[in-house]
Parts: structure tokens; sequence; C-alpha cells
């Protein structure tokens, strides 16, 4: 396995104008590459959840279907820490492909436990939950890979642009799963269960989401290259003429081992910040995502209404990522934590008006989708910053660092466990709106850590108008 993720060797460079042509030309392709490879993960995700309203009627509780789904979120925060510093020692062209066709394998065996032991809940619970975390491990292969390839085909002052656009891969799978699940059980299931249709939603949820996925990943296979210099091209800093503020020819171009990329991340305290900052930004992403239909409907607001401003949350995510990318890119040189910054602090103005009119439904899903505007920059943002802020051999693990305290910290503990016990406890939605400002406070303070360590972007942007004036 160990060779056959090995990194290629590097080619002779080539130079001149067709070297050129084909840098271009590779750049595009691999980016295609790494869009629809991820975007293929999130094809086979979170499709327990999907089928809950399904399962409950075949006799499990949401308790223990929820405690299966949660499964999948600490497999994920974990691995996307500790397969990153796997993938920087790997092939990205085979890395990323490899995690997809392994998720989706692993989502097939979700049918297992419904088929053949639904009717011993515990071990279908158990089941449930093994596959699950699988499903959540194999998913942590997918992030870190594309990580790499961003370090390594694009430069540090169009990175953010370039991963706006790709951030969006997520939002492109997640919102596809709907539609296959309906489509694959009409157009499958009864292959499979013949007049059975309430096992229908197996085949549409789990199987045929998970047969598109391997297909993608053999297409990924096809487009992705690991490195310029394995295709005989220069590397990024050399060809662009950008260089982040760490980056050293000779040390960032060489596989460092195990134990070297884990000292080299987790003594940079700068990416703790961001680290810490992420787990906040988490906090109120998924804070106001998970809990919005519960909200609304603790209002009285029906599950149609509460669905539409779930679905409004997530489509505004695209437009602002894009924007946020651009923003930081062009504006403000590279620099990430400044546009962070000034994005959290207006989610508050979007919490604090959407918390005061609760019961207002115009109201409420316009400040979802303002939240949801303007969440996913930050979100998008951190991951670039974290490739800025690490050696480029090192890239993937500070990514996974930020990954890691983002869903197990941010994520599965404040958002879901923390604010749901809370609101349980006072009796209602005061307190965790709160809590929900008092985290962008503190991603605003971690963020603002990390303000003077990107200033020399701007002394790089000057210098660069003397020389081109001159």
């Amino acid at each position: 396995m160990a060779s056959f993720l090995a990194p290629p060797a590097y080619k002779p460079e080539q130079t001149g104008p067709e070297a050129d042509a084909k840098y271009k030309r590779l750049r595009w392709q691999v980016f295609v590459g790494i869009f629809i490879g991820y975007a293929g993960f999130y094809l086979v995700r979170k499709n327990l959840s999907m089928a809950i309203p399904m399962l409950e009627p075949l006799g499990f509780s949401k308790g223990e279907l929820g405690t299966a789904l949660a499964m999948n979120a600490v497999a994920y925060g974990v691995s996307k820490f500790v397969m990153a510093s796997v993938s920087d020692r790997s092939n990205a062209r085979r890395f990323l492909p490899l995690g997809l066709i392994l998720s989706a394998i692993a989502m097939m065996f979700m049918i297992i436990p419904v088929h053949y032991f639904r009717e011993q809940k515990g071990l279908a619970i158990f089941l449930m939950g093994a596959f699950n975390f699988m499903v959540g491990w194999f998913q942590g292969m997918g992030w870190p890979p594309c990580g790499r390839v961003m370090t390594r085909w694009f430069s540090i002052k169009e990175r953010g642009t370039w991963m706006s656009v790709w951030n969006c891969a997520h939002n492109v799978g997640g919102a596809l799963v709907g539609p296959m699940a309906a489509y694959g059980a009409a157009w499958f299931g009864s292959w499979f269960y013949g007049s059975h249709k309430e096992m229908y939603f197996l085949i549409g949820t789990y199987a045929f989401p998970a047969a598109v996925a391997i297909l993608i990943a053999i297409i990924a296979y096809v487009l992705i290259r690991d490195t310029p210099q394995s295709c005989g091209l220069p590397s990024i800093e050399k060809w662009s003429g950008s260089a982040s503020k760490n980056y050293d020819e000779k040390k960032s171009e060489q596989s460092l081992s195990v134990k070297e990329i884990f000292r080299t991340v987790l003594s940079n305290k700068f990416l703790w910040y961001i680290a810490l900052a992420n787990s906040f930004i988490y906090m109120v992403r998924y804070g106001c995502l998970d809990w919005a239909p519960t909200i609304l409907s603790n209002q009285g607001v029906d599950i149609k209404s509460a669905g539409w401003a779930y679905f409004a949350y997530e489509i505004a995510a695209i437009p602002g990522t894009l924007f946020c990318g651009w923003l930081s890119d062009k504006v403000f040189n590279g620099r990430r934590a400044l546009p962070t910054m000034i994005f959290m602090a207006l989610i508050i103005v979007a919490i604090v008006i959407y918390w005061q009119n609760m019961t207002n439904l115009s109201i409420v899903i316009a400040c979802l989708i303002a939240i949801g505007f303007l969440i996913y920059g930050p979100v998008m943002l951190i991951g670039v910053q974290a490739l800025d802020l690490a050696p480029k051999n090192a890239a993937g693990t500070a990514a996974g660092l930020t990954g890691f305290m983002g869903y197990v910290l941010g994520t599965a503990i404040l958002a879901n466990t923390v604010l749901g016990y809370v609101a349980d406890s006072t009796g209602g939605w005061d307190m965790p709106f709160v809590l929900l400002i008092v985290a962008c406070v503190l991603a605003i303070f971690f963020m603002g850590m990390t303000y003077k360590e990107e200033q020399y972007l701007v002394a790089d942007r000057k210098g660069t108008a003397v020389e081109e004036k001159k």
C-alpha cells in the first residue's frame, strides 16, 4: 500500500512557451478533478440522516439512529487530521479516488443492518454505527489531497479565489443527494425489493449514490496530477513568482516523515489560533443550521417552511463563498484574517436580528440567508489560511488540525451537545443565541492573533507594484 500511494518521481523540468501552455492546461484539469472528486464525497457522506424518516417506521427510534449518526462526525473529525499526515506523503491522484471508493463501499454496507438484522435492533444499530464510522473515517481522505493539490498548483496570491470556487463542490454534491435518493429508489428499488416498497429507500439512499461515487472516483483519477514537478514542470512558486513567507525551495519540496510533519504543525502557534477560531466558526455554522428546523417548529412554523429556510441557508453559501474568496485575494492581497473577522462581525448582527424576530418567518429566512452567505466564506478561508501558514509538505495535516477542531469541538461538542443541553436546561433559546454571539467574538479574537503574520503580503504587493512601474 505504501508503494501504491507513494508520490511520483519528479521529471526533468521543461521550459519555454510549450511548458507554459501545458502548465495552464493542467491547472484547469487538476482543478476539475478535485472539484468533482470532492463533490463525489458528499454523495456518500451523511446519507443516514436522510434515511432516518424511513427507518423510524421500521421500528428504530430517533435516539438509536442519532447515536449511529454521531459516529460519522466523530470519525470524520479525527480522520481529517490523522489521514492528512498520510496524504502529505502520498500521491493525491491515487489517495483521493481511493478514499472515495472506500467511502462508497462502506456506504453500500449500510444496507446490511436493515436488510438482514432489523429484527435484532441492538445488533442493527451497532452495525449502523460501525459502518457509519467507517464512512466518516474514509471521508477524511477527501479534503487533504485537495489541499495538497491546491498548494502545489495554485499560488498564495490566487489560492483564495480558486479555493472559493472549489469549496462549492460540497454544496453541489450535497444538493444532489436528495434527488438521487428519490430517483434511485424509483428507478432501481423494484429490481431488488419487488413489491416491498418500504425498502426501496435503501437503494436510493445508499446503493445508487455509492455507485455514482465510484464512477466519479475513476474520472477524478484520470484528471488529477499530484505535482507540477511530476509532470516535468517547475514549482508553482517558480512559475508564478509568488511564495508564502515560510517557503523554502529546498525544504518545502521534500517529503517529511510523519514525526516531522506533526512536529512542524503542532509547534506552529498560528495554526492553533486558527484551529481554535475554526471551532467557534463551526459552532456558529452548525449551531444555526442544525437547530433552525427545531427553532422554527417550536415557534409554530410548519415543517415545509422550515425546510425551505434550511435550503436557503445552504444555497446562500455559494455566492458568499465566491465573494469572500475574491475579496481575500483581490482586495486584501492574499490575507485571510481580516475578511474573516469582518464576516464574523456581520454575522453577529444577523444573529441578533434572528434572535429578536424568531416568530417572523420572513425575517428569520432573511437572517438565515445572510448567515449562510457570510459563514461559509470564513469556513473556506480557515482552510486556505492553514495551507498558507504551513509548509507545503505539511499543508494537509495543518488543514486537518483545523478540521478536527471544527468538527469535534465546534460541531459535535459545542453546536450539537452544548447548545442542545443549554436550550433544554433554560427552557428557551435566549441563552443558546447568547452563546452563538460569544462564539463569533471568540472567532474574531483568535483570527486577530494572526493578523500581523499576514502583513508581509501587503509589502509584497507594494514591492511588485514598484517593480512593474520600473
